[in-house]
């Protein structure tokens, strides 16, 4: 199964569009990753084609914008475009989920809709929701669950 989970940078807005047939809505951006270790100062970051379709493409037009930081899940592409008579193959990540990366201080925890704060007529600040609860593996009792292999 062709499956992967990329994390990277937005360097271009996401750009809405509707196919002709049917008027689904379909968003591409580009997006950067961060140079491998090793490698010069000078050297490109690569990049990608990132591609959404319906529910999706919408919300990444909404949601997202140049500077975000990302996690995507989706399925690699590979598309030959021909320039200049030459053929050129080129990666395209068509993305199933879209998740922000938030910062490792901030106790907010979003899903693939922007997290928002309300501001309530009483208060002068912004509420914000509790961090997530990790909670600790269930311990197994070694005379209780046994494997019969």
């Amino acid at each position: 199964m062709n499956s992967c989970i990329l994390m990277a940078e937005i360097i271009k807005n996401p750009e809405l569009r509707y196919t002709a047939d049917n008027q689904m809505a379909v968003a591409d951006m580009f997006v950067q990753f961060s140079p491998p270790p090793g490698s010069r100062v000078d050297d490109r970051h690569p990049t990608i084609e990132v591609v959404g379709w319906g529910n999706l493409a919408t919300e990444m037009k909404e949601n997202y914008k140049i500077g975000d930081r990302v996690t995507i899940e989706g399925r690699l592409q590979m598309n030959t475009i021909e320039r200049d008579g030459y053929k050129e193959k080129r990666a395209q990540l068509v993305a199933s989920r879209l998740y922000h990366m938030m910062a490792i201080d901030s106790p907010a925890v979003t899903s693939t809709a922007a997290a928002t704060t309300t501001m309530s007529p009483s208060s002068s600040r912004a509420s914000t929701p509790a961090p997530a609860r990790i909670e600790e593996p269930p311990s197994f009792d070694e005379d209780t669950d046994k494997i019969p292999f």
